[in-house]
């Protein structure tokens, strides 16, 4: 009996598109001999749509006549067992049944923990991280913290709220004058370079701030490094043990890696199988001593952020003072970082297939764990009017 596999993906972000693209790529490369694939659509009005025309790339062209063909869905538990339902109409009708879901989203409101928040209000067994993991991963203020607090090897930073810029621009332009120029300025919670700036002096801080409060009510403003070469890994596993992926060298011909190199400038003729148009270099040109160094520091900072799943590492490195330094997580990346793991001998869909079978045993386990108590605290309880003890064991003790 096939595993019913809901592949959940879209949602209210600004990389809506990019998760259809990654989700796409992986519905086509998931074992189907051993999975029946349940497309699950998120809009970026919130409402969830299946159907296997959600399955085909060319279905997204038009939002609208996709809507008049998909089925619109709730995700439910009824005793223990997960469906998606009919969300119109008198009558709830199961319209599909679950036995695991597999988020493929990008971005704030869904990567960040919203989405395993619900997964875990549901009951569902999912993959990927969990709430905790999924928001630090988002973060980029709290990630660095952690990092330094773990005296990994990150760039120097400032960041503020938007109120308190908007309230002491001084203050923040004091900040970045002792980091120094040039900096890069990000919102703290978007991926995708959206939102990302390169400021090269105080005349264009203002600007590049306000462009990043846009999207984020959070910003960051690191040193941008000279020489960059930026290097990824990527992580396979939980908090118990990891594996790390080949490594890349990302070629950008621009100051830092912008949405345009990842997404726009796109091969043609290849809508799904290459989702990235930048180029890159794969196996890195690093001597073995520093792509050793940077494998470790990537189990590390999995572990540290309480991460699981397939998720993706960034590093800057130096090239002129051989410094590296670790940017930033992908909790679920782009096109899930398959390209990676080909070179270790691990095939997209022997990715897949680990990374859901570590969400199962997860669930398994996990379960295994004491999260309710059976007895009834509130059984022997006559209500708050008038009380004045503690609350024991179900009673009332004076």
């Amino acid at each position: 009996m096939k595993i019913k596999l809901g592949v959940i993906f879209g949602g209210p972000s600004v990389e809506h598109e990019i998760s259809i693209i990654s989700a796409v790529q992986a519905m086509q490369s998931i074992n189907q001999d051993k999975y029946e694939i349940i497309p699950i659509y998120i809009t970026k009005d919130r409402q969830w749509y299946t159907g296997k025309m959600l399955m085909d790339i060319d279905i997204y062209n038009d939002f609208n006549e996709l809507k008049r063909y998909a089925k619109q869905v709730i995700l439910c538990n009824v005793n223990g067992t997960f469906y998606l339902q009919n969300a119109k109409g008198l009558f709830k009708r199961n319209v599909a049944e679950l036995d695991i879901v597999f988020p493929i989203v990008h971005g704030s409101h869904v990567e960040d923990g919203t989405l395993a928040g619900y997964f875990e209000a549901v009951g569902i067994p999912y993959v990927g991280c969990g709430v905790l993991g999924a928001a630090l991963g988002q973060d980029k203020v709290v990630m660095k913290q952690i990092f330094e607090s773990m005296k990994l090897p990150i760039v120097d930073y400032t960041w503020c709220y938007d109120s308190e810029y908007l309230d002491n621009k001084e203050e923040v332009f004091s900040k970045v004058k002792k980091i120094g120029y040039p900096v890069i300025v990000k919102p703290a919670n978007l991926g995708s370079s959206i939102g990302i700036n390169v400021v090269k002096n105080e005349e264009n801080l203002d600007e590049a701030i306000l462009e990043a409060i846009k999207y984020d009510d959070k910003i960051v403003i690191e040193k941008v490094i000279n020489n960059l070469v930026e290097v990824n890994c990527s992580v396979l596993g939980n908090y118990e043990f990891q594996q790390t992926s080949e490594l890349e060298e990302v070629m950008s011909s621009d100051e830092f890696l912008t949405y345009a190199d990842k997404y726009i400038n796109n091969k043609k003729g290849n809508k799904t199988k290459e989702k990235i148009a930048t180029d890159r270099i794969i196996p890195t040109r690093l001597n073995k001593k520093t792509k050793n160094k940077i494998k470790e520091i990537s189990k590390m900072a999995f572990r540290a952020l309480n991460l699981s799943g397939i998720c993706r590492i960034d590093f800057l490195i130096d090239k002129k003072t051989k410094e590296v330094y670790i940017n930033e997580p992908n909790t679920i990346p782009g096109s899930l970082s398959f390209y990676l793991w080909e070179p270790t001998g691990k095939p997209y869909s022997k990715l897949l297939d680990e990374a859901i079978t570590i969400a199962i045993k997860d669930y398994k386990k996990n379960h295994k764990k004491t999260t309710t108590f059976e007895t009834n605290v509130l059984s022997n309880f006559n209500g708050l009017k008038g009380s004045k003890g503690k609350l024991k064991f179900g009673k009332l003790k004076k």
